[in-house]
């Protein structure tokens, strides 16, 4: 307790000298003027090796490691400062030093430009921004039967194992975090380093064996006068609610009851129940974040010794310059896996066109989104006897009764005309009903895009119903809302949303054709149509799942800011991503339905990376001597490629009316597949690769060689090496010029085994592989050789896939894909 209670103190301190510093300069108006001013912040790197690469290398000729080595490295970054801008105004926000030696400064573009031409500085790059991109999930990826068993049941899986998140913060007071649910006690893991901030909205205490750190940064984001104090809050506190939500799916409790709105929906679980969170907030409800308070976070965690970084986060814009992978999170992200740390980011949300992924970088690993087979359905029925679907965590009306429809236009008090205000149709606001003329009928309201905004919402609506005694209420969709997925939204009363345009012009068709009207006035004079509402509380259990969502981003990946593809699978796989529960912050305001709920369900790729981020955390406790490559390899080569009906995967092509353009999914919608959890656990084989390979593959692009000296401080010797040659789960040839020569090298992980390998060649090629047969002892490596020729000139992509066959019931399958085929060179 006396150790814990230092390190708060000490967190409490460098909050406060933190807001101290930066607070005081906005108050004198520093922070906005300089902004008027022409100043922004820019992230610069020092060509000095980290205390990380440092370390690193004392440590391989047995060297003791510097004491103050990092505050060296502080010092004379602000050294170079004084010296390069003297007498000049800037304010230094951040200082990086673990991972990236470097720091966050708020400068003109002159001086800018006087510290690029310094010869300490490798690196001067303009700050950018970032935007944030479940009970059942367990087992649907079967975890109780399968993973969680090998671990020894739920309340052991993941122990040991910490997962950083970088994200909106988290409410450490939800149960999902408790560290007393269970009468084993456990420690916190000896390697962590980390400290729990202290401040008035993250008091002392909040910390414990399950949250073992919390820290936040928002430094560049204050400087720029976005930060909102009410709303965003200077704390680890999450006022968002997303942050909450991610921790939980990756590692929240198992067994907590999930209640929304008074009705039961089962009980949540993380994926890696007994592993250990630590938080590093550095997005924001009210802007999102800033690339150079993300990077400190990164820093800090790299530092603290987590073991897994989980993003749910993407660039707003493709990073410019020479390609995508030369970018400060993705470089900062590069030196976490030379650290040994398992990175996993969402893809984003930016599909289903190709190209549009939003996470580039082979190193690290990156998940798009599927439905899995849960799906909560309300459906309505018409006094015409005809059924129409709707979502709605909702109960249904009472029995076989039906009810009268009123919409709210047609219920003003005084018999007043229609209005011309959009909130009363869409039921905002009571005071203007009448409420004897609505009581014990369904109240009919509009969803429109004010909804989708947060102008209007739901809750809004139900509170309007209950206060004119409704006996439910109905939402039609406006037709002006395409392109957005509506999810199921809880309701205390009877109530539905009906999703589909078409659907809602049948609804209204009925409820017009219902109205009886004085011939004379046009008045109404009586409400025909009538109604029952099935109630949404209970899900249905489909066989259609998995299946790419439409926003999920898709590859290929483009290498650079002219689209160009790179030879880089992306995404690496897909995971649970579509309508899954989790914790929600008691202040979360990120989605206005779930306001005061402890459990919400959302939707993105943001919910599926931190499935990943768990299950990774089971692997890393089973092999803690596995290096990120090994980890992403594992959860690579043993996903599954068909739905539960044993069809292949589909993949949702349109925003509008998603579920009737799928078609068969390939690599570039889904990566190598489907997660499956319980395989992972014992791949067999995997293809390993580390930072030097990462390296190498930089300085092969061409012009590449002074960025890569600047962003990692070590030179380029030549190198032709492309993301096919690096040994990756995966082959993808963006541009096969004739014949071209590919080799992976697999690592047996498991007992002896004979491994036989098969493939299916991508159209237009034909493909050879040597050997097609071999016997790799445990613990030994094998090399193996594909030659692929064009046969045909197409500018479309193929795929095709290879599998490595064990005979004790191992295999490893990797996805094949060329996107340009040239039989003859021009």
């Amino acid at each position: 307790m006396g150790v814990a209670r230092s390190k708060e103190h000490q967190a409490a301190a460098a909050a406060f000298l933190f807001a101290v510093v930066v607070l005081g300069v906005l108050a004198g108006g520093a922070g906005v003027r300089a902004f008027e001013d022409g100043t922004a912040v820019y992230i610069v790197t020092m060509k000095q090796a980290p205390v990380f690469h440092t370390r690193l290398n004392l440590e391989k000729h047995g060297s003791p490691k510097p004491m103050n080595y990092g505050s060296y490295l502080i010092r004379l970054q602000n050294l170079l400062l004084k010296r390069t801008l003297r007498g000049e105004h800037y304010i230094k926000l951040y200082s990086y030093r673990y991972l990236v030696n470097g720091f966050a400064v708020v400068i003109t573009p002159q001086q800018a430009d006087k510290l690029s031409r310094r010869n300490e500085v490798a690196n001067v790059m303009l700050d950018y921004s970032v935007r944030t991109a479940t009970t059942h999930t367990p087992e649907f990826l079967g975890l109780p039967q399968g993973a969680w068993v090998q671990e020894g049941g739920p309340q052991f899986a993941g122990q040991g194992v910490v997962v950083g998140l970088i994200d909106t913060g988290i409410d450490p007071s939800h149960p999902s975090f408790a560290d007393n649910l269970s009468t084993d006690s456990y420690p916190v893991p000896a390697h962590y380093s980390g400290i729990c901030e202290v401040t008035n909205d993250f008091p002392s205490g909040s910390c414990n064996r399950k949250l073992v750190g919390a820290r936040h940064f928002a430094a560049s984001a204050i400087t720029r006068g976005v930060f909102n104090a009410s709303q965003d809050l200077a704390s680890p506190s999450d006022s968002d609610g997303h942050g909450t939500h991610t921790a939980s799916i990756a590692a929240g409790n198992h067994g907590i009851p999930v209640v929304v709105a008074g009705h039961q929906f089962g009980n949540a679980s993380g994926m890696a129940p007994r592993a250990h969170i630590a938080v590093y907030k550095a997005l924001y409800k009210s802007f999102g974040g800033f690339a150079a308070d993300v990077v400190a976070a990164i820093d800090q965690a790299a530092e603290d010794n987590v073991d897994i970084i989980s993003l749910s986060i993407t660039p707003n814009r493709r990073p410019p310059g020479l390609a995508t992978f030369f970018n400060p999170i993705d470089m900062a992200l590069l030196s976490a896996v030379k650290a040994g740390i398992f990175v996993v980011q969402a893809a984003g949300n930016t599909g289903p066109s190709p190209k549009s992924m939003s996470s580039y970088s082979p190193w690290i690993f990156t998940v798009g989104a599927s439905a899995h087979d849960r799906v909560y359905n309300n459906y309505v029925v018409l006094g015409n006897n005809l059924t129409i679907q709707g979502v709605g965590l909702a109960p249904g009306t009472d029995g076989d009764s039906m009810y009268t429809l009123i919409a709210a236009p047609h219920a003003l008090k005084n018999n007043t005309v229609s209005p011309t205000e959009m909130s009363l149709g869409e039921c905002q606001d009571s005071s203007r009903l009448d409420a004897d003329l609505i009581k014990g009928k369904i109240l009919v309201c509009s969803y429109s895009i004010r909804f989708v905004l947060g102008l209007s919402s739901v809750k809004q609506a139900l509170d309007t119903a209950n206060n004119v005694s409704a006996a439910g209420v109905i939402f039609y969709l406006d037709p002006f809302v395409l392109g957005f997925q509506l999810n199921p939204t809880p309701m205390r009363m009877p109530g539905l949303i009906i999703p589909s345009s078409d659907d809602s012009k049948v609804f209204l068709t009925y409820y017009n054709d219902s109205l009886v009207r004085d011939e004379a006035s046009g008045q109404i004079v009586s409400f025909g149509g009538v109604a029952k509402i099935l109630g949404g509380l209970n899900p249905n259990y489909g066989n259609s799942a998995p299946k790419v969502m439409f926003y999920s981003a898709r590859g290929p990946d483009p290498e650079d800011n002219s689209l160009s593809n790179a030879d880089i699978l992306k995404p690496n796989l897909i995971a649970p991503g579509s309508s899954i529960w989790g914790a929600w912050s008691s202040l979360g305001l990120d989605s206005a339905e779930f306001a005061g709920e402890s459990f919400a369900m959302l939707s993105g790729t943001s919910m599926a990376a931190p499935h990943v981020a768990g299950l990774a955390a089971l692997i890393k406790q089973k092999f803690p001597s596995f290096s990120p490559a090994a980890i992403a390899s594992a959860l690579s080569t043993t996903t599954t490629l068909s739905d539960r009906q044993g069809k292949p995967i589909m993949a949702q092509r349109t925003y509008s009316n998603p579920d009737s353009t799928q078609s068969p999914a390939t690599a570039f919608d889904m990566g190598n597949g489907f997660v499956n959890a319980t395989a992972a656990l014992d791949p067999g084989i995997i293809f390993d690769c580390g930072y030097n390979d990462f390296f190498s593959f930089l300085c092969g692009i061409n012009g590449s060689s002074p960025v890569v000296t600047n962003y990692t401080g070590n030179s380029c010797a030549a190198s032709t090496m492309t993301g096919a040659d690096l040994n990756l789960p995966s082959i993808t040839i963006a541009v096969l010029n004739q014949t071209r020569t590919i080799t992976r090298t697999v690592t047996n992980v498991a007992a002896d085994e004979s491994y036989t390998v098969s493939y299916s060649a991508p159209y237009g090629t034909v493909v050879s592989v040597a050997p097609a047969r071999f016997i790799i002892p445990s613990g030994q490596k094998q090399l193996v050789t594909f030659v692929v020729n064009a046969t045909m000139n197409s500018s479309t992509a193929s795929f095709g896939s290879v599998g490595f066959y064990g005979d004790k019931g191992h295999w490893a399958i990797i996805p094949f894909s060329v996107i340009s085929k040239v039989v003859c060179s021009s």
